[in-house]
């Protein structure tokens, strides 16, 4: 989640004494962080990259592995780590906002969770993921030239009720009920980003929205008052 830290694991327990240990980002594989066993050397490349990464990184010691704090956007993208010129390991990063949209629907009508793209690129693959298992229920891959939707996962849940944007990649689903309700995770894998919607889907005969039920509130506290003003209005009539 966008700023919070996230750590890299090297995958070691310790280091050699002749081992020379760099962290490289981007596509142009910019050293931004190395460890220098033989001359005992730490070094955080801070002014690189436009100093994107300046006070964000911490490495490990004992182990190599690197910690970057406070995420943004920029950070996202792959991470290699080199041992003495080799390639140990690759991580792809992905921040996603840390501001959750929320959206409520009543049962029964359509909702839509929109991109917030005009269109997509040629290399674009969106994809839109489900719950706490992040199952993937809707794709395009636009290289492919291909829109998937996931009918029968989550027992057919979502089956007949899924509509992809072809030109956006936003989604809709149709005819919701409280089953529909949950976490949706946006993918754009071709742009190395996110975003996440919580949806909440009201019963249409028992529960309402957030401004209906206010509505029903105010409404509630004016018959009550109306109610007191004739019970008093009969009393004082009756006393005269």
């Amino acid at each position: 989640m966008e700023g919070d830290s996230v750590s890299l694991n090297s995958g070691l327990t310790e280091m050699k004494d002749d081992d020379v240990i760099q962290w490289r980002f981007g596509d142009e594989n910019t050293v931004i962080a190395e460890i220098n066993v033989t001359v005992d050397r730490i070094t955080v490349y801070d002014d690189v990259l436009d100093g994107r990464f300046r006070d964000r990184l911490k490495l490990d010691n004992q182990t190599g592995s690197l910690t970057i704090t406070n995420t943004r956007a920029e950070h996202e993208g792959y991470y290699d780590l080199q041992i003495n010129s080799e390639i140990r390991v690759s991580f792809r990063l992905i921040v996603i906002d840390s501001v959750l949209k929320f959206v409520s629907v009543n049962e029964g009508d359509s909702v839509s969770l929109n991109s917030d793209l005009t269109e997509m690129k040629d290399d674009d693959v969106i994809q839109w993921k489900f719950g706490d298992e992040n199952t993937l229920i809707a794709e395009i891959n636009v290289t492919a030239d291909r829109i998937t939707v996931y009918d029968d996962v989550l027992d057919g849940r979502f089956r007949d009720r899924l509509k992809l944007d072809n030109q956006t990649g936003s989604l809709t689903i149709t005819n919701t009920t409280t089953e529909h309700a949950g976490v949706y995770q946006l993918m754009y894998l071709g742009r190395l980003s996110s975003k996440v919607f919580r949806v909440s889907v009201y019963d249409s005969v028992h529960c309402y929205g957030p401004t209906e039920a206010v509505m029903r509130l105010v409404l509630s506290a004016l018959v009550g008052v109306a109610t007191v003003i004739i019970v008093v209005y009969e009393i004082i009539s009756r006393a005269e």
